[in-house]
């Protein structure tokens, strides 16, 4: 699953962080780093999914 939600944060960054952690600090920060640049807002996007802890 994680993998699907990398590639939708590389096609829209504030979706892949949406399906991760919901409408947190995290997604509004994304928003903010998409509409500064595209890239930060990628790199983000796969940062926020790559941290979690495996179950």
């Amino acid at each position: 699953m994680d993998i699907l939600r990398i590639i939708v944060a590389v096609i829209l960054p504030p979706l892949g962080v949406f399906l991760e952690v919901g409408l947190g600090k995290h997604f509004w920060i994304n928003i903010l780093l998409t509409i500064l640049g595209y890239i930060p807002g990628i790199v983000h996007a796969v940062y926020i999914i790559a941290r979690r802890q495996p179950a």
